[in-house]
């Protein structure tokens, strides 16, 4: 059965206006679960409007309030994330205990958030010149959207409408149409919390969608995480028309594995960071850099027998490791890399491509795959893949594996695995990436910290979540006050000194 699926605007459920119709699949089976009539700019602009009209009474809700509000939907969400989980399995295809997890990681930015009252507090200097004193304040900007991916419909929409709701701004959210229900679970909850009607919308749609919040001038803000090519694009377009834009994209990251390695823990490390999710996470691994060949032979001898006994199967199965891809033509598109790594003289040591499921035939599953003999000249290097494809690239030394990492156009995150302490504090000062880590393959920081890439990875200034997306969903304003005193010294024409 198809179920139509609607959007969220201004406390209710509605149909889109488009007319151009969007399948959702079930990646596990191949086929159509649901379809949603696009959302066009006239709708896009309705949901808008609800925000437009909702933000002045949200904006002056007390921090306290606000945070209650998140803090009972935070309740809601636990009490029900096992349907949240299930959700996103059903759309996306990841296995439910990493659905889990990506709720988990989504609730606590929540957590995070149910903080404002203390989070927005400012600075009060006494005395900054006879009786005058200074004071700042961090306001709301308005209304700000998010615009979400599809591999977590969950968790990114989580790291951006907590903060932008504790702030006092009013959102929409604009999901991928590959995997929206999610978002509208959210909706639901958030209203059933007590969040007022037209604070936080969701309108479902392509490219017309993205375009109508981008050129609205009452969007103050946009929030992104996708591709680079699409991030540049949202980056270039809102700032052009007077946004603050924060805008994530692609990610190709690096394992370095040194010599004194406790290789088990490595391998480990790795099976987790480049096949979890089917690799479509934009923290994966997908490049392992071991330092020497006695490291590699032993790393490609390891990592290749766990790549086999790879449970591979729908993400409904409990014993499942790593579930399909979201979509027939994401498959394809990861399917031609391999193709394309092979063509390039790449030795593919484990091949994922014939992986057959009994009963699931029509579905998106493709086997872990493993390359050796990798070189950065190649467009399986070069290319972030997305999918459970791991690249493996020898080196002889040190300096030349950290020299590739910083050489590289994206710097999303990174790793290195060693005992040595000075190595992975050199690492840690010197490698050109947002996010690193040492013995921890997929350095995502929790809540109170913020997320973010370097280079070709972000647009824009803000990382996202913890006190960098406090500071983007909100303005700052200095008050310098002076009150009668009787004391009257005549006009002053120089610049305001202490004196």
């Amino acid at each position: 059965m198809v179920t139509p699926i609607q959007h969220h605007i201004d406390g209710k459920l509605v149909v889109g206006k488009s007319g151009r119709m969007s399948p959702v699949f079930n990646p596990a089976t191949g086929e159509q679960s649901g379809e949603i009539n696009l959302a066009n700019m006239a709708q896009v602009n309705e949901a808008i409007s609800a925000a437009k009209k909702a933000f002045p009474a949200w904006g002056n809700t007390t921090p306290l309030r606000r945070a209650r509000i998140l803090n009972k939907f935070l309740r809601i969400a636990e009490d029900r994330s096992a349907e949240l989980a299930a959700c996103i399995t059903a759309e996306h295809g990841k296995i439910l205990s990493d659905a889990m997890g990506e709720v988990q990681r989504g609730l606590e930015v929540v957590e995070f958030a149910t903080g404002a009252p203390q989070l927005l507090k400012t600075e009060f200097t006494e005395n900054v010149g006879t009786r005058v004193d200074s004071y700042s304040l961090r306001q709301p900007l308005g209304v700000v959207a998010g615009i979400t991916p599809f591999n977590f419909p969950a968790m990114v929409p989580m790291w951006m409408f907590p903060i932008a709701l504790a702030a006092g701004n009013c959102f929409i959210l604009k999901p991928s149409e590959r995997d929206p229900s999610a978002s509208l679970l959210i909706a639901k909850w958030l209203e059933e919390a007590g969040l007022p009607k037209g604070v936080f919308n969701v309108v479902i749609g392509d490219k017309e969608a993205v375009d109508a919040i981008l050129l609205c001038p009452d969007i103050a803000a946009v929030s992104f995480v996708g591709s680079t090519p699409i991030a540049r694009y949202i980056y270039e377009t809102g700032t052009r028309t007077g946004k603050r834009v924060q805008a994530l994209g692609g990610a190709k990251n690096h394992m370095i594995i040194m010599p004194d390695a406790d290789m088990d823990q490595a391998v480990d490390a790795l099976m987790g960071a480049a096949y979890g999710s089917a690799g479509e996470r934009c923290m994966a691994i997908s490049v392992a850099v071991p330092v020497g060949k006695k490291t590699a032979d032993t790393l490609i001898a390891k990592l290749e027998p766990k790549i086999r006994a790879l449970k591979v199967a729908p993400g409904t199965d409990t014993e499942a490791e790593m579930g399909p891809l979201v979509t027939r033509q994401h498959f394809d598109k990861v399917k031609g890399y391999i193709n394309e790594g092979v063509k390039e003289g790449a030795k593919l040591v484990v091949d994922g491509r014939g992986l057959k499921l009994q009963g699931y035939e029509g579905g998106y599953f493709l086997g872990g795959s493993l390359f050796d003999n990798v070189t950065t000249d190649m467009k399986i290097y070069k290319e972030e893949i997305f999918g459970p494809v791991l690249s493996v690239v020898r080196v002889d030394d040190y300096n030349t594996a950290a020299k590739m990492i910083n050489d590289h156009e994206f710097g999303n995150g990174t790793a290195i695995f060693t005992r040595d302490g000075d190595a992975a504090r050199e690492f840690a000062h010197q490698i050109q990436v947002g996010m690193v880590g040492i013995n921890v393959p997929i350095p995502v920081p929790m809540a109170f910290h913020s997320f973010g890439g370097w280079k070709a990875s972000l647009f824009g200034d803000h990382h996202m979540h913890g006190p960098e997306g406090l500071r983007f969903y909100t303005k700052l304003k200095t008050v310098t006050s002076r009150w009668p005193t009787g004391i009257r010294a005549g006009a002053d024409f120089v610049m305001p000194t202490m004196t």
